[in-house]
């Protein structure tokens, strides 16, 4: 392999002593930094309140970001330089820096935390590695997994400036290939609610209706014929905050590893002040099927709910893709992005996802998803702006999710019930897939000098069927009910297709991360959308040469096409090694008209997942259409064998199989061990009857 080049070094070693505080180095681009005029930030080094503190120096505290230790003050522009002198002679006050943004890109502030990123060049050892350290007052704090001769270090007392400055000094060495300060940008979930009620789930099957297209959904009734989702295969939902306690989150064994990022605990819960996204991403993916409420995706597998900071720098990204993949996470699902127009990852943020997708699942990788965003631009691209509040974006305009566009992440687009564009969708040449979400304007906003800047109007129609889901219980969420009609944008898209993936999985975990993105990609539908964009005027919705379309990627998410191929991949149920066969004999009278019924087992210690299995029942009964039969799982599935079809026969001698019992699908790859156990309910009263014997042969 080639030794990589810098080809910043010669600009950065050009740039002027003066100005090298604003020259941002970022995923190999050097990004001009602007000061914002009204705020500044603090690291405190006592034990004072920020609240306290604002007095003192004359400014406001508005917000702590919590995992840089950074307090976020605002004041008077024409204070702004004497407040910052005026704190940072305060014996309470370990460091204070600008809060910037990126010049002819704006978005969020950008923070500075008092770390950076160095990757040297081959031939430097750890004596020239430790000789700079001390020359510019940095402590190593660790090295970046995956990326040789490549540490992340601290500013000590004893630096004299800021992490962009050093980083910009250390570009005109030659012992250093890449250095990057670490900065914090505020994160944006990729969905406002808009105020459509459809309280239905059209998304995952339907068969017509207003502002129904044929096909339009994802097939996943099909597909839920061969599996439903099993515990083992985890999907991990990073975002703001979970209800936990809403009925469609329970269930043994569903909620796995939970992780609260902000307040540093196991509780991700909603404040009082937030709707929850993450409550809404959650239902849309794994929703418990309970006979009540609504339905995931895969309604089967386990959920780790990942709540994050609010905020985007290295360390964060690396603690949340690092906590999904050592606790077991097989699909990562993330509704988020930078809020940013133009965001490039750094070279510790690219790492942290190429780890999680090549190294999770002992080898395998996880299937790491990304919503593209909702601002009817491009992921990566150019976009001519006009129409923009005070021309805040004016002329030809860069566009960069840097999160959507890493080559391991699944990025996902939107449409509509109407198979269209959703208008709000962004789009581009790195687009994977798409999936079915509600219609609405674009939703790009962001602050500059104390403005929030939305997106130029779209006067025409959104004609198209919210998405519904579980909310907050309560009042508290989007709805005044448990469930709220009015999520969408591509943080719904996202979740739906990182269901597909975990129902992939569920039909054969030895697949890997990048077969999984292939199979998705491959069984996609290539829905079309000949019109133009009201906003654009673009018609990007047919597919080039190779497959892809820059509005779909390679086409909708299809569940039952996916699963049904990753069965073949597999060899299907027929491939056993060896078949365990047990059997209960106990005669047991069936209670009459008792909806308790009753329960015997059958207990398994071989652990090996189940290729194949078959059950037979023997019943005396007087009437045995009464009756209905269910297969328990050692994970409680509750599986129907025998519905109340059976009318006037008093004898039982059955055997349910895959082949006549599609629902024994849903079994195949769990894990053999447990106890299996059928239940009997006898419906009606008079007629009585028992259970004679049961057998249960299990293909491994």
């Amino acid at each position: 392999m080639s030794e990589p080049t810098n080809p910043s070094n010669s600009s950065a070693a050009g740039v002027p002593a003066t100005s090298r505080g604003m020259v941002l180095q970022r995923g190999g681009e050097e990004l001009i930094l602007e000061k914002v005029s009204d705020r500044f930030t603090l690291r405190l080094a006592t034990p004072i309140s920020p609240n306290q503190l604002a007095p003192a120096i004359s400014a406001s505290w508005r917000q702590t970001i919590p995992q840089a230790n950074l307090e976020v003050f605002t004041v008077e522009p024409r204070r702004l330089e004497t407040t910052m002198a005026q704190a940072r002679a305060s014996d309470n006050v370990a460091f204070a820096s600008h809060a910037y943004q990126i010049q002819n890109r704006p978005g969020s502030y950008v923070y500075l935390t008092n770390q950076l990123t160095i990757q040297f060049a081959a031939g430097v050892d750890a004596a020239k590695i430790a000789a700079m350290a001390s020359e510019f007052g940095l402590q190593q704090v660790k090295p970046v997994a995956g990326i040789p001769n490549t540490f992340v270090f601290a500013l000590s007392l004893q630096a004299t400036d800021n992490p962009v400055k050093i980083a910009n000094q250390l570009m005109g060495r030659s012992e250093v290939l890449t250095a990057e300060p670490n900065i914090v940008v505020r994160q944006e979930t990729h969905y406002r609610p808009r105020d459509t009620m459809y309280p239905q789930q059209w998304y995952l099957n339907h068969n017509g209706g207003s502002d129904l297209a044929v096909g339009s959904h994802i097939a996943v009734e099909r597909a839920w014929d061969i599996t439903r989702g099993l515990r083992s295969i985890v999907i991990a939902i990073a975002d703001d905050s979970f209800d936990l306690n809403h009925p469609d989150f329970q269930g043994t064994g569903k909620i796995v590893a939970p992780r609260d990022l902000k307040e540093k605990d196991m509780l991700p819960l909603p404040d009082d002040s937030e709707a929850s996204h993450g409550t809404a991403c959650a239902g849309v993916a794994l929703a418990e099927e309970t006979g009540t409420g609504i339905v995931g995706v895969a309604p089967g597998c386990g959920f780790m709910p990942i709540r994050t900071t609010g905020y985007l720098d290295d360390e964060s990204i690396e603690e949340l893709f690092d906590w999904a993949v050592n606790n077991g996470a097989a699909v990562i699902s993330c509704s988020w992005g930078a809020a940013n127009v133009y965001f490039p990852l750094s070279l510790r943020q690219r790492a942290a996802i190429t780890r999680a997708a090549t190294k999770g699942r002992n080898g395998k990788g996880c299937v790491i998803l990304f919503a593209a965003g909702n601002a009817n631009r491009p992921i990566q691209g150019t976009v001519n702006e006009s129409n923009w509040p005070n021309n805040i974006l004016n002329g030809a305009t860069e566009w960069l999710s840097g999160f959507s566009v890493h080559p391991d992440a699944i990025a996902v687009s939107a449409t509509t019930s109407l198979n269209k564009k959703a208008l709000y969708s962004n789009w581009g040449t790195n687009i994977s897939v798409s999936a079915p979400s509600n219609n609405a304007p674009p939703g790009m906003w962001f602050q500059q000098s104390g403005y929030i800047y939305t997106a130029p109007f779209i006067s025409s129609g959104f004609p198209g069927r919210g998405v519904f889901t579980t909310d907050i219980l309560g009042g508290a969420g989007y709805d005044q009910s448990d469930f709220t009609s009015t999520f969408g944008g591509t943080s719904s898209a996202t979740p739906i297709v990182a269901g597909v993936a975990a129902l992939v999985l569920s039909a054969n975990p030895d697949l890997t991360a990048a077969q999984v993105k292939r199979i998705l990609q491959d069984t996609a539908d290539k829905i079309v959308d000949t019109d133009a964009d009201p906003q654009l005027k673009m018609r990007l919705g047919t597919y080039d040469g190779n497959g892809h379309s820059q509005w779909f990627g390679y086409g909708k998410v299809n569940a039952f096409k996916a699963v049904q191929t990753a069965v073949q991949m597999r060899g299907g149920a027929a491939s056993v090694n060896k078949q365990l066969v047990g059997r209960n004999n106990a005669v047991v009278a069936i209670p009459d008209n008792n909806p308790q019924g009753i329960k015997t087992a059958i207990s398994v210690s071989d652990s090996s997942p189940v290729r194949n299995i078959q059950i037979a029942v023997e019943i005396t009964h007087d009437f045995l259409g009464d009756l209905e039969i269910y297969l328990i799982t050692p994970n409680n599935q509750r599986l129907l064998l025998q519905n109340r079809t059976l009318g006037r026969l008093t004898q039982l001698q059955a055997t349910y199989t895959i082949e006549n019992t599609p629902t024994l699908k849903n079994i195949l790859n769990q894990p053999a061990r447990g106890l299996w156990q059928l239940w009997v309910v006898d419906e009606a009263a008079v007629d009585v009857g028992t259970l004679n014997s049961w057998e249960l042969t299990i293909g491994l």
